[in-house]
Parts: C-alpha cells; structure tokens; sequence
C-alpha cells in the first residue's frame, strides 16, 4: 500500500489541504514534519517515532495518518515498526523491573538491558523453566497451600511433561487474596450499564467482592452437590457472573463456560458433554431497547437446576420450572453467613476448575477442561506481555463462554489489576465513553470490533490516552485499522495475542520492550517455543524466513494434557515430527516468519487453498481484497472445487458497508480483486464467483465459518445467503 504514498519530503502543503485540513493547520503541520525530518531523516523508524507523538492526534483526518506513516516507510520493506519501547520506560514494565534486578543472574554476562536482552529472556524461559516460573510466581504474589515439589517433571509416556507435581492450590482464593500491591479498599470491578453513559461507574472494591463471593460460595454448599461437580454459567460477562465464576472454583467446583449467544441445542450440547449438575442464568439480555430471552433457551436446552438472575430493572415476574431457584432464594440460603469468610477448597493440580469448548464449526466442539494451573499461565500472561500490574484498569469486551473470559478475570486479579465491565454492546458510542470515564489502561480487541468502530467512527471526540496498550486476540487483523487504533490512543502499542482454550492463553504475542509491527507478532510467549515446519513436514530452522503449518514445543506451562470427549494424544500429537527427542504439539495454524524476526498468522491450516498447484491462505488474499474498496468492511475467501473436479476456484464473500445502497458493480469488483491479487500475490490468481452478504457466518468465538460459505459456493448460490 506503501507505493501509493509520497515520501516524506516530498509532501506539499496542498497535498495536506486536500485531506480536508485548513490552510493554516496544513502549514503549521507542514512546519512541524520538516523540523522532524531535519533532525531524523524523512524515513527511519524514529522520524516516525516523532511524528506519531509531536504531530498526530485523534483529531486529525486518518488519512493524515495514513500519509504519515505510508510515507515514512515507502521505500523501508516489511514489518516497519509502529511503535519503538522507550529505554527508560522499558525498565518500569513488570518484565523490565524483573531483569534489571536479575537479568544478571538469569542470563550472565549476555544481559545488557530489558529491550536488548528479551529475546534471550525467552529462550531463558523455556530452556530454565524451574527458574523462570519460580520467579514469575513469586513475581505474581501466587499463594499454594502446599508448593510444589518442583516446577516440571519430563516423563516419555507425558509428551507435555508434569508440571507443579504435589502441589495444591485455589485460584479464586488467590483472585480474593491481599497483598503487599493490594489492599481491602481497592477497586476490582468497575462498570457500566447500556443506557446510563452519564452516570457514574459503578464500583466494588476487593472488600465487597470477597463477601459476595463467599456469599455465593455457602450458598452453592447448601445445594449439596459433590465437590467437582460441573456448574454452568450461561450469562453476559458482568459483575454478577464474575462472583458466580469466583464461587464456583472457590467452593472446589467446576465452571462450565456456556456463551450467553448459544442456541437451546448448543446449550444441551455443551451441558450433555460436561455433565453439568445445575446451571446459573438470567432471565433477559438488555441490548439496547431490546430484551433477548435467555432463560427460556435454557429451559429449551432442558438443563438441570437453574438458578435464575433477574435482569436489571426486570421485575421478574416469569414462572420458573419446578426445580429452578430465583437469585434472591439462592442466596437466602446463606443468610447466616453473610460477611463469614469461606474457607477454600484447596485442589490437586490435576483438578479441574473449569471446562471450555472449541468453537464447534463441524460435529460436537472439544470439551477442554483448564486446570487449577491453567489460570497461573493467564495471568503469567497478563504479566509479562500486556504488562498487567497494579493500579491497572482491564477491558476486553468478551463472555465466559469463551477463554478471553476466564482469562480477564484471572489476568486482572492475579495481578493487583481492575477489570472494567460495560453492560452491553461495545460497538457504539457508549462503550467508547466508558473507556475513557473508567480510564482504561489495557483495553482488549478483536479486529471486527476494530472494523465497525472505524467505520462508524464510535471513537469520535472521547479521550482514550489513559490507555497504555491494547491485545488484540481472535482473527488476523490490518495495518490500517490497527494504525488508526493505535492513533486513538495517541499511538500506544497493539500487542497481538494469539494462543487457544486449550494452551490456557497464548503462545505467540508481543511485548512493550520490543519494537511493535502492525497485523505481526514479535516474540513466541514466555514459556513457549514455536516451530515453522517446511514442506518435508519438519521444522525450518529458526533464523529462516518462512511459511508453513506452526508446531508448538510440547512443554508448555498451563496446556491442556486431556480432552473430555475426544483422545488428547490423537488430537495434538500423533503424526507429529519429534525434535531433539520430543514430539512437537499440533496447534494448526499457518504461520509466516519474516527475514526481521516477525510473524504473520495465515489463518488455519486448513483454511488453505490450492490455486493452480499454489498454495495460499485465505487470510493472505482476505488482506489485499479488504483494500480494494472503501466501501467493503471485510471479505471471507475459499477454495471450492468445480463441479466436474479439477484444480480449486477461488470464491469470494463479500460484506460492504451499505450494503442496500452499494453502487459497486460486482464484475468492476471482481477486475479490482484480480488487479490486485494478481500484482501483491500471484499474477496467475483469478476470482471466479463473489457474493455480497449482510455479514460473514462466524462461530460464537468468532472465526469466519469458511466451510458454510465453501458449500454455498459449491451448491451454486450467487444470491445472498
């Protein structure tokens, strides 16, 4: 995109006019921009540096933006950084305190500094794991009520090794817990309701959240189900399901992550495969004047003992099943043992706290149960990646019914953090609004989000620079919408996170003490250790430029060793390439190492097309379509064979902004995609068949379902799905 920008120096004042800005500002701007490119040249990483700090603003047209930075890296090739950690600022992040006072012992005389030691932290971290997480624990403030006996046991029969062996802990105590960075009165959960943006934030300090949960946690005992027993919770992510959530591990029971979306059938489903004894409810969703019904999906999926929250302003007049129980008689089962501390129920590190699921896009989704450890590696996450501390307010729009949710509640408290909450949807305006009155400083995205903010331009005129970094987990995302996120926020880094329910977290991201590219990753995470496997089926050697199938290095902290419903050892380790005596984990993602050390996700592996004996994925040719066309929000690709066989076609779905009203003639389009793909990608890609939608078929984790858009295209469908 780089080429269609001018250089620098080479910009006129009337370049800038035309994007709509005032002949004075234009000089006043241009005045600036030269006075940076004295001092740094026209395009090195630190012109940029200067001109995203002393020239841009939130204020200004984006594509001021856009001419900036695509006219600074014109001519710099890939990954140019759009962001570059301070040295000083380096040594106050959690993992900059942490090497400054033991790098040395760490890493001997190889240390240096924060930002020019990290990579060989990383390597420390999974070639010294005994060390490394000893620390981070310690770091963490991680209380067992037994410690372990050492941090990994290797075992053949094991390919994922045995880690923390005899300990025992629980980690919503350790959510509750006080601490030398913590106090009673501090604040833990801030939020908002839809609707009410011109009140005040609600609040519960760690005080009240303790009683409310040991409320939840005697009243849970009063159902007299056995101890780790399965509970479900089927509700949007607010203060009430995280008490519930807290409760439940507390209590030494099991949360069954149900997404308050789900359809009665993928509500019996995921109950059937966990086997869950009682499940907690709401009656409605509010979203916005609407009132989605819940319970009575509930009831549709035929679930066990609901125990049913009313909706705020709700009267909750609705007759309950016989069996059910209202929140208010749920918890007058406890009545005498209000502000009474309940003592936890310390687990084995092999119990189960909590069974997720995978998104289910063909027959039954995996059931994946997370361990007591598992929270201990989102919360490491927390720490070392997305620099989670103390006085730090967290929010990652998102549900328990997917792992981003357990992992924000575990990755805030852990850490001395605050989460922030909004009550509906974080589409609008609103949420906008709540970012910036709860001041915010690690706000969590998927790229979507980002989309429909951008377009409909929901940011406009709150102040986000309380923020010091955003996450962004989920899809593959875009420079442009990326480098107007970070310019929301007066350019604070994008750390792209990328893992899955069943590592706990993840297991490729970025870090404040590294430079930051847009829609790239810069480091395997803490613990971690990836493989790019070549077409021989073994891994590429690790300084090598390179695209293939990722493989993951068996030992990884907080990694799941078991399915509920499916064999573990099949799924992720039979075929597998053994390297250096261990046999790689699958994980199934397609991955890019560049020639500077950065990595590309291209989507799954089979979500991979074979064009003309080429093969490409659909993430790649998803990038270079979404620019075609202003109007267009987003684009799915796939693969689909032709009717008679032979090699795959190519197949486009396509969302545009306004869709009723779009003036773009599909045949102009379809001659823009292969103008496009033919010059960026392969001069022999050709799009055969596009077909406009309202919006692209996404699981209830929000991964495009290229499989329900393959058959559409296969079946012939050219009108809307």
């Amino acid at each position: 995109m780089a080429q269609n920008y001018k250089a620098l120096d080479s910009i006129t004042i009337s370049d800038i006019v035309s994007l709509g800005i005032s002949q004075e500002e234009a000089e006043q701007l241009q005045e600036k921009l030269t006075e940076i490119i004295h001092t740094c040249g026209a395009a090195t990483p630190q012109t940029w540096q200067n001109i995203s700090k002393q020239l841009l603003n939130p204020d200004l047209p984006f594509s001021f933006h856009q001419m900036m930075y695509h006219g600074c890296y014109k001519d710099f090739g890939p990954n140019p950084p759009a962001w570059l950690p301070d040295p000083n600022n380096a040594k106050l992040t959690n993992v900059g305190q942490l090497l400054e006072s033991r790098g040395k012992e760490f890493l001997g005389s190889k240390y240096r500094d924060p930002i020019s030691s990290f990579s060989d932290f990383q390597e420390f971290s999974v070639s010294n794991p005994e060390v490394y997480w000893k620390a981070i624990f310690d770091e963490m403030n991680i209380s067992f009520s037994v410690s372990p006996e050492r941090i990994l046991v290797e075992n053949s029969s094991c390919p994922g090794g045995q880690w923390l062996p005899g300990a025992y802990i629980n980690p919503a105590k350790n959510c509750l817990n006080v601490n030398k960075k913590r106090n009673l009165d501090d604040v833990v959960i801030l939020w908002r309701d839809e609707g009410d943006d011109e009140l005040p934030l609600q609040k519960m300090t760690l005080m009240e959240l303790r009683s409310r949960v040991w409320l939840v946690a005697y009243a849970l005992e009063r159902l007299e189900l056995d101890k780790g027993s399965a509970i479900a919770i089927d509700m949007p992510m607010d203060a009430h399901s995280v008490v519930i959530y807290l409760a439940i591990v507390l209590a030494g029971y099991v949360v069954v992550s149900i997404a308050d979306s789900f359809a009665p059938s993928e509500i019996s489903t995921r109950l059937e495969l966990s086997n869950a004894k009682a499940i907690f409810t709401q009656d409605l969703i509010l979203r916005g004047d609407r009132k989605i019904p819940l319970y009575s999906r509930v009831v549709d999926a035929q679930a066990p003992m609901a125990i049913v929250i009313p909706t705020r302003d709700s009267s909750f007049s609705m007759k309950l099943r016989a069996g059910d129980i209202s929140w208010q008689d749920f918890l007058n089962r406890a009545e005498g043992s209000k502000e009474v501390e309940f003592v936890a129920v310390e687990q084995p590190i092999e119990a189960f706290t909590n069974i997720l699921f995978s998104s289910g896009t063909t027959g039954d989704p995996k059931a994946i149960p997370w361990t007591v450890s598992t929270p201990l590696k989102a919360a490491a996450d927390g720490w070392c990646h997305m620099d989670i501390r103390e006085g730090d307010i967290v929010s990652w729009p998102t549900n328990l019914g997917w792992m981003m949710g357990p992992w924000l509640v575990y990755a805030s408290l852990l850490n001395s953090a605050s989460m922030a909450l909004y009550n509906g949807s974080p589409l609008g305006s609103g949420f906008a609004k709540f970012i910036q009155d709860a001041k915010v400083t690690m706000l969590g995205v998927i790229p979507s989000i980002v989309r429909t903010w951008k377009t409909k331009n929901s940011t406009a005129s709150y102040d986000w620079s309380s923020i010091r970094c955003f996450g962004s987990t989920g899809e593959a995302s875009s420079v442009d919408e990326y480098l107007w996120l970070m310019g929301r926020a007066r350019y604070k880094p994008v750390i792209e996170y990328c893992g899955g329910t069943e590592i706990g977290g993840g297991f490729i991201s970025g870090s404040l003490v590294q430079p930051q590219c847009l829609a790239a990753f810069s480091t395997a995470a803490m613990g971690c250790s990836l493989f790019i496997l070549g077409e021989d089926g073994y891994p590429l050697p690790s300084n090598v430029a390179g695209t293939g199938e990722l493989a993951l290095g068996p030992t990884m902290f907080g990694a799941s060793s078991t399915l509920l419903n499916a064999d573990h050892n099949e799924v992720y380790f039979k075929g597998m390439p053994v390297w250096n005596g261990k046999v790689l984990r699958r994980h199934g993602d397609v991955f890019e190492r560049t020639s500077k050390g950065y990595y590309h996700a291209h989507g799954r592996a089979d979500d991979t097309m074979n064009l003309g004996g080429i093969k490409v994925s659909s993430v790649e040719i998803e990038r270079i379509c979404n620019a075609v066309d202003g109007n267009i929000v987003e684009t799915a690709a796939v693969g689909v064979p032709p009717p008679g066989g032979g090699p795959e076609r190519l197949a486009i779905a396509v969302v545009f902004k306004d869709l009723d009203s779009s003036t773009t003639d599909i045949n102009t389009l379809m001659q823009s995609f292969n103008s496009a793909l033919q010059k960026k990608l392969n001069p022999l890609f050709k799009v055969s068949n596009i077909i406009p939608l309202p919006s692209l078929p996404r699981t209830a984790t929000n991964k495009v379902m290229r499989r329900v858009l393959r058959q559409q295209f296969t079946q012939g469908e050219n009108s809307r799905l």
